[in-house]
């Protein structure tokens, strides 16, 4: 088949929530020499984001389009009949839906099928051999640093499987002006994870922490940044809301709770503190001071072992007492943060490789790690989880239909955030 030469070159994005929406479409500006929109899909599903979330991501002003993965896999079918095929795929999902709609790309048989890129969304502290192992066969996988690239490829190559399709390059949203401090500002910045720390207490012992510091310093403004509103869904489910938990307390007037696009609240920060957010990476490259807090140890579980060697690491009562940490030079270089002035350079072999393959006259057969012989135990039980078969009757959507399924995804929500822990403490007894 002919190598695909057009300039105008079709990229489609398929998303599972905002974070990864986010990662997808800069992604996909990034790793391609268009100046056309990505095409936007996000995955239906628990992690389904809202209209505001979307918004707030700031990458688009189109919003993608909400699918299945079957309906997903048929926009890309149709697309190719049609004769404006996309020529790559960005598959912004975790690693086990990657590998179903790897295999529904190689069962739709297309004359000529995308390039497809994955990667991560920011630091990978868990999951790791797993994840990756999950999202073998596609064309590139993107590392957001060296020591990323590094370990991506050991453990392809540990298993025997190649490791060509690994492509150093940075995470697509780091940027804004470096840090520069404001005459009368003095602004500490908390960001919040969904699920780091997991449990009641140790969520409640940061937001004490957090008071009690504002308490401390009354002229300094707190901020607690947080990642979505009660009943949005997020990547990872956020059992114990810090929304909710702050109601039990009497915090001061310089202590906030806030919203909105990371990079604007970055704006007006002197000091980012978190436990393993990918924030602290944002701010890392603008030279913004930020803290690594150790007060729940560090811990696997945490994914603040990822900053051990950093200088980072510190606690409340070191920040308490003014003193903020200074980050390692050496660290910094190998975790793509690019603080030095080279990020625009960040993704040239992305993009190098990318236009490697669309000139190619044909493109290789998708073949995974992970395949009925290899993982007979494993995949079919992920395949059948996400039911990707286009030649299934289509479902016809109504407004009935949207009224259920958001109600089934409340209930779902309600269930964890209110019932499971209940379940639990009855069972503490």
């Amino acid at each position: 088949m002919p190598s695909r030469t057009r300039e105008a070159i079709r990229v489609a994005v398929l998303a599972d929530s905002d974070t990864r929406w986010k990662w997808g479409a800069l992604t996909a500006r990034r790793i391609t020499a268009t100046s056309a929109e990505p095409t936007g899909f996000v995955l239906r599903g628990r992690a389904t984001p809202t209209a505001r979330q979307l918004a707030e991501t700031g990458v688009s002003a189109d919003a993608p389009r909400e699918v299945t993965g079957v309906e997903f896999l048929r926009a890309v079918r149709d697309a190719e009949a049609r004769g404006e095929g996309y020529d790559v795929l960005v598959l912004a999902l975790v690693g086990g839906t990657v590998r179903a709609v790897l295999q529904g790309l190689a069962d739709l048989g297309l004359a000529r099928r995308p390039v497809i890129v994955t990667g991560y969304v920011g630091v990978v502290y868990e999951k790791l051999t797993d994840g990756l192992l999950l999202r073998h066969g596609a064309d590139v996988v993107l590392a957001n640093s060296r020591h990323d690239a590094e370990r991506f490829r050991a453990v392809y190559e540990g298993v025997g499987a190649g490791a060509e399709s690994v492509v150093e390059a940075a995470l697509p949203f780091l940027g804004g002006a470096p840090y520069a401090p404001a005459a009368g500002r003095d602004t500490l910045v908390f960001a919040a994870q969904p699920s780091v720390p997991a449990t009641r207490a140790e969520r409640a012992h940061v937001l004490r922490r957090l008071i009690g510091h504002a308490r401390l310093h009354p002229g300094r403004e707190v901020l607690l940044k947080l990642r979505s509103k009660p009943g949005e869904h997020t990547t990872h489910l956020e059992e114990f809301p810090f929304q909710k938990l702050v109601r039990e307390l009497d915090p001061p007037d310089n202590f906030r709770l806030v919203y909105g696009h990371m990079g604007e609240v970055l704006d007006r920060t002197d000091l980012l503190v978190t436990v393993s957010s990918t924030a602290a990476l944002e701010a890392l490259h603008r030279r913004i001071p930020t803290a690594i807090l150790t007060d729940l140890g560090v811990r696997e579980a945490l994914g603040n072992h990822h900053f051990v060697g950093s200088g980072l690491l510190t606690c409340f009562d070191r920040l308490d007492e003014g003193l903020a940490p200074t980050p390692d030079e050496t660290w910094l270089a190998r975790q793509g943060v690019a603080s030095d002035g080279s990020y625009e350079k960040a993704f040239d072999a992305a993009r190098d490789r990318v236009a490697a393959l669309l000139a190619l006259p044909a493109l290789p057969p998708i073949t995974p790690y992970y395949t009925a012989e290899t993982a007979s135990g494993y995949l079919p039980g992920i395949l059948a989880r996400h039911r990707l078969d286009v030649t299934a009757p289509e479902a016809r959507e109504s407004g009935l239909r949207r009224v259920v399924r958001e109600a089934a995804r409340g209930a779902y929500r309600h269930g964890v955030q209110r019932v499971a822990p209940v379940i639990r403490r009855l069972g503490e007894l």
